[in-house]
C-alpha cells in the first residue's frame, strides 16, 4: 500500500449517513437495522462484505496483499457504515427511549407507514412474481408474524452453550429485514443476561464468568454471522427472486410488532424492553388516533417520493 491519504469522498459520508438510520432503527423494537440496509439500497453490498471475512482473506493477509485484502472486505464501506451505526445508537438512544416511552402510538404510527411504503417499493424489486416467489413472500411474512409475536421465555436454559446458541440466532436475526436481533434475545430470555453483564464489565465489576459468557455469546454472534451472511450472499446471487420475496415478506409480518394502537400488559414501571403489548383497533376516531394515521401516511408517502428522487435506474437492493 502507498503512503498517500486517501481522500474523503461524498460516499463514505453517504455510508456514515446509512448506518446512522440503521443504528436509530435498531433501537426501535421490531425494526431491524436489516430493514434499513435494504430500504437504503445496500443489502447485497452489506452481506457480501461480511461473507468475505474467510479463506481467501486470510491468504490474502499471510501473503501481505494488504490492499487486495482491503478490498475484498469491502473495509471502507464497513469501517464508515460502522461508524454510522455506533453514532446512530449513542446518539439516538436517549431520544428514542423518550418517544417510545411517552410517544409511543405516534412513533410507532410513524414507524408503521415507513416500513409499510418499505416494503411496498421492495416487492416492486421482485423480478416476475412466480409461485415459489409467492410462497417465499407467505412463508417470510408467517415467519416474522410468529416470531414477532412470541411469548418472552421466563426460564431459559442454563449454561454457555444456550449463551452461544442466543447470540447465533440474535445476530442472524439482526441481518434480516423485519427482525430484530435484540428482540430475539429477548424470546429467548437472554437480553437481560447479556446486557447486564455489559453494563457490569463496563463499570469496572469484571470476573472471570462474566468475561467468559460474554466471550461465548461473541463467539456465537461471530460465527452466526459469518455463516449466515455467506448462506444469504448465495441466495442473492443464484435464487435472487424468492428471495427478495422472503425478504419482503420478513418485512410485512414485523409490522404486527409496530402497529400503533396497542394495550400495554405490563405494569408501568416494566423496562421499556421487556414491555408485552397487545395490538388493538382504537374505539373511537379522536384527535391522537388521526395524528397517528396522518403520521403514517406522511411517512409513508415520504418514502415513496425519496425513492422516486433517487431512483437511477439500478436495483435498490444493490
Amino acid at each position: 500500500m502507498s503512503g498517500r491519504r486517501v481522500p474523503f469522498e461524498a460516499a463514505d459520508l453517504l455510508h456514515t449517513v446509512r448506518g446512522f438510520l440503521m443504528g436509530g432503527a435498531d433501537i426501535i423494537p421490531g425494526v431491524s437495522g436489516g430493514t434499513v440496509a435494504l430500504i437504503v439500497g445496500i443489502y447485497s453490498r452489506l452481506v457480501a462484505a461480511i461473507s468475505h471475512f474467510d479463506l481467501a482473506l486470510l491468504s490474502h493477509l499471510r501473503r501481505r496483499e494488504w490492499s487486495a485484502a482491503l478490498r475484498h472486505v469491502d473495509l471502507r464501506f464497513l469501517i464508515f457504515l460502522l461508524a454510522g451505526i455506533l453514532l446512530g445508537i449513542l446518539s439516538l438512544a436517549s431520544l428514542m427511549h423518550y418517544l417510545l416511552e411517552d410517544q409511543r402510538q405516534p412513533t410507532y404510527a410513524a414507524f408503521f407507514g415507513l416500513i409499510l411504503a418499505s416494503t411496498w417499493l421492495v416487492s416492486r424489486m421482485v423480478q416476475r412474481w412466480s409461485p415459489v416467489a409467492v410462497a417465499s413472500l407467505v412463508a417470510g411474512a408467517a415467519l416474522a408474524y410468529v416470531l414477532v409475536g412470541l411469548p418472552l421465555l421466563q426460564n431459559p436454559p442454563p449454561g454457555n452453550a444456550y449463551v452461544f446458541f442466543s447470540g447465533m440466532l440474535a445476530i442472524c436475526a439482526m441481518i434480516l429485514p423485519g427482525i430484530s436481533g435484540a428482540f430475539i434475545l429477548l424470546i429467548l430470555g437472554k437480553y437481560t443476561d447479556i446486557t447486564g453483564l455489559l453494563r457490569s464489565v463496563l463499570h469496572g465489576e469484571i470476573t472471570t464468568g462474566a468475561i467468559l459468557t460474554i466471550a461465548v455469546f461473541a463467539a456465537g454472534c461471530g460465527i452466526g454471522l459469518l455463516g449466515f451472511s455467506k448462506v444469504l450472499r448465495w441466495l442473492l446471487e443464484h435464487h435472487a427472486t424468492p428471495t427478495v420475496a422472503l425478504l419482503c415478506g420478513f418485512m410485512a409480518g414485523s409490522l404486527r410488532k409496530i402497529w400503533p394502537f396497542k394495550r400495554d400488559l405490563t405494569p408501568p414501571l416494566a423496562e421499556l424492553k421487556l414491555k408485552q403489548f397487545e395490538n388493538v383497533l382504537p374505539d373511537t376516531v379522536d384527535g391522537p388516533v388521526l395524528l397517528a394515521i396522518a403520521l403514517a401516511l406522511t411517512a409513508g408517502a415520504g418514502v415513496l417520493l425519496l425513492e422516486r428522487l433517487s431512483r437511477r435506474g439500478g436495483s435498490a437492493i444493490r
